[in-house]
């Protein structure tokens, strides 16, 4: 696989290559020493994308065992992972049915019916995950199998800029083909041991070009909008319900191309909403923070993050975890975050 990203020919070793770095990034630097009492909360986020049925460490393709990729191998850096912190999150960020001869078998020849659970959602639910987000793959083979697949999770999936049927007047007029966004309640501990519940916004985007790329699938049955629109919509609700922290589950790439308000690319654009906290990104099968974005302005590689907003992107196939490590202070009734570090794994 290659890809070119301002000008910049990368390879898959160079992504592999590139996540390995950042990785070292993560792990060999811990967060700065804040307030080490009662109050503060370190949170651990971690994200998933772009599996593409990539659950055993295998290449179908080549019919050989490969150990750069796979959910099963994932799985292990995320019980380490949580190992590290007290208080963790596990996001998938979308493309998670479609991509390797497993996927086509499920969706053309096996079939999935209502109560039937996919295969990535089965590890992704002995994962535990707290939520997840629709790529545009997830729409290749129709809405009905696209149904199946989600009513298997023990997870909540969202996604705020698909319509079900007509847009609406106003982004928050469409009926949603799924939820716009979800709000967890979690349970966290502090560095003095006292436990708090923390309110998190989770808000899912997918490219709006699905309309053009599954127009057969699609067309008649659901619209698309911009993700900043939608986000600039929605995200104000979602504080108006007190959330302590806006977490973006965006199946989209990095660019600093001019915007059109319908871009593919859009979580440049995406850090600019106001109520953003942290940015999960994807879509474009690269690392960030790494070398392919060094370029972009308003992209920080060593801070990791766009316009300042904490940002990782976990690369493909399971080749890498995105991990986000937070520092959380009360500050009345709510949290806010004092500190930030990204980096994959």
């Amino acid at each position: 696989m290659t890809a070119d990203i301002k000008g910049l020919n990368v390879t898959r070793r160079t992504v592999i290559a590139g996540a390995a770095i950042a990785g070292a990034n993560v792990l060999t630097s811990p967060l700065p020493a804040f307030a080490q009492g009662s109050g503060t909360v370190k949170l651990r986020v971690l994200e998933t994308t772009d599996i593409h049925v990539n659950i055993a460490n295998y290449d179908y393709y080549r019919d050989a065992p490969d150990d750069t990729v796979g959910l099963a191998k994932l799985a292990t850096l995320v019980d380490v992972a949580r190992q590290e912190a007290k208080n963790t999150l596990l996001f998938d960020n979308g493309d998670f049915n479609q991509g390797n001869p497993v996927g086509d078998f499920v969706a053309l020849e096996r079939g999935l019916k209502a109560g039937d659970v996919h295969p990535v959602i089965r590890a992704m639910n002995l994962m535990n995950y707290d939520a997840g987000t629709l790529g545009n793959h997830e729409f290749n083979y129709g809405l009905g199998f696209l149904e199946n697949c989600l009513g298997g999770a023990k997870f909540g999936f969202c996604s705020a800029n698909v319509a079900n049927g007509k847009l609406g007047a106003t982004a928050r007029a469409d009926k949603g083909l799924i939820k716009p966004y979800l709000i967890l309640n979690r349970e966290v501990v502090d560095e003095a041991g006292a436990k708090h519940t923390l309110k998190v916004g989770v808000i899912g985007f997918v490219p709006p070009q699905i309309m053009q790329w599954d127009e057969a699938n699609l067309r008649g049955k659901v619209e698309t909008r911009g993700i900043v629109e939608a986000a600039t919509a929605w995200i104000p609700e979602m504080r108006e319900q007190g959330v302590d922290l806006v977490v973006a589950l965006a199946h989209t790439g990095i660019t600093d191309s001019n915007p059109s308000g319908m871009d593919e690319n859009a979580a440049l654009y995406l850090a600019k909403v106001p109520g953003v906290d942290v940015i999960l990104t994807g879509h474009q099968h690269q690392v960030f923070p790494g070398p392919a974005y060094a370029r972009i302005a308003g992209a920080d590689v060593a801070k990791g993050t766009l316009h300042g907003v904490p940002t990782v992107m976990g690369g493909f196939w399971g080749n890498s975890l995105g991990q986000i490590d937070l520092v959380l202070q009360k500050d009345g009734a709510r949290f806010k975050v004092v500190e930030h570090k990204s980096g994959v794994i």
